[in-house]
Order: C-alpha cells, then sequence, then structure tokens
C-alpha cells in the first residue's frame, strides 16, 4: 500500500507513549515493555492500523506489537488508536507501535521473547520470482519467526492473491508448521476465527475478490 508522506507523522509518533523509536534496544526484553505481563501478540505490517487498534482493544489480556516500515502508515496507525482507545475511554497500555524492517526482525526480537501469535495481513504478494524472497511469508522469514515464536505459537494469515496463498501455505509447511484451519473464502467461514475486519478486506470483498486465510501452528523449531 501506498501512502503520502506526512510531515506530522514523525514529530507525532515520537511524543507517543505507545510508540517505540529503538525497538533493537527492547530485544530480549519485550514483557518488560508493558504494564502488565501477558502474552504478546506480534502484527507484522500493520498499515494504518485499523486491525490492531481493534483486536488489542478488545482483547486486553494480550500484550500487542505491530510492526511496519513507513512513518506515514505509523501516524495513521497511531491516530487510528487514540480513536479507538478514546471512544472506549480507554488508556492505551497492552500495545506498541514501532517502525523497523521486517525483513532484519531478529535484530529486535530474540528467543526470550516468546511471542504467542503472529498476524500478517494482506502483506505484499511480490509476485516476480526474484522478489519473493521478500514475502513476509516465504521461508527465509519463517525461519526468523521460529526464533522468538513460542513452542506451538501461531501464524495467522490472510490475503487476497491467491498466488502469495499458494505458496504461503508451502513455505508453512516446509518450515516445520502444521496448517490447523485454511480458507479459500473467509466471508463464508463465519467461525473461522473471531475475525477483524481490515480497510484492505472490506474493499477487496466490494469488488468480488474472496479472502484466503490459514491458521499455522508450530510444530518443529
Amino acid at each position: 500500500m501506498r501512502i503520502r508522506y506526512k510531515p506530522w507523522a514523525r514529530p507525532e509518533l515520537e511524543a507517543s507513549p505507545f510508540y517505540i523509536d529503538d525497538p533493537e534496544n527492547k530485544k530480549g526484553k519485550w514483557k518488560e515493555v508493558f504494564a502488565k505481563e501477558q502474552p504478546i501478540h506480534l502484527e507484522l505490517g500493520c498499515g494504518k492500523g485499523g486491525f490492531i487498534s481493534q483486536i488489542a482493544l478488545k482483547n486486553q489480556e494480550i500484550n500487542y506489537i505491530a510492526v511496519d516500515l513507513v512513518d506515514a502508515m505509523l501516524g495513521v496507525a497511531k491516530r487510528k488508536v487514540e480513536e479507538t482507545y478514546a471512544n472506549a475511554q480507554l488508556k492505551v497500555e497492552n500495545l506498541y507501535l514501532t517502525r523497523y524492517d521486517i525483513e532484519r526482525i531478529l535484530n529486535i526480537f530474540d528467543e526470550t521473547d516468546q511471542v504467542e501469535r503472529i498476524y500478517i495481513n494482506f502483506c505484499n504478494p511480490w509476485p516476480k520470482g526474484k522478489h519473493r524472497k521478500k514475502r513476509l511469508t516465504h521461508t527465509r522469514q519463517l525461519e526468523k519467526y521460529k526464533v522468538f515464536l513460542q513452542e506451538d505459537g501461531e501464524i495467522y494469515f490472510k490475503t487476497d492473491d491467491d498466488g502469495l496463498f499458494e505458496d504461503s501455505i508451502r513455505y508453512l509447511k516446509d518450515s516445520g508448521f502444521e496448517i490447523r484451519k485454511l480458507t479459500s473464502d473467509l466471508e463464508k467461514e463465519k467461525d473461522f476465527w473471531d475475525n477483524i475486519l481490515t480497510e484492505h478486506e472490506r474493499m477487496f470483498s466490494e469488488q468480488g475478490i474472496k479472502i484466503k486465510a490459514c491458521i499455522a501452528k508450530l510444530i518443529q523449531k
């Protein structure tokens, strides 16, 4: 997703109590960052924050970390989180946003961080063969996630792209994950999971594009 430069984003992020500008210094210490010690869930590529703002508000017993690389995206996400929590009259204590290149994720997480679940929603499909290693679900990336994903940890993945979905299922199996649930039409699977409808998902559904989704469980470190 492309987004225009927003000059206000960086100053607002730096002033936000739930934004972390130095995630490398939190490596191995994420449990200490939060007000309460709770299971940690991670969203990779949070975009404008439509998903993370809703799911974090709904599940106060979970601590959330949302990562993206673009200041403008994170700025919009920060405002979305503020609005969502303010409407519920709650303080943001179980969610942090941070800016980082997900390809270098092991610079900010290690085996002591013990993430329980990873969410990957509508990531870049990188359809060209030479670019596929950039996919957030590629085997190269999955092996990195396994370092800090706890035993029996899960990946929740959804996409509109058929090729990315088919390849991702193969990547997951090759990397020691078991596919626990699978659907090629999430809209029809009302009990598939407690789904949070994202901006992308709504847009694609309105265009008649079926949303593909899976839940994968780590069975082999």
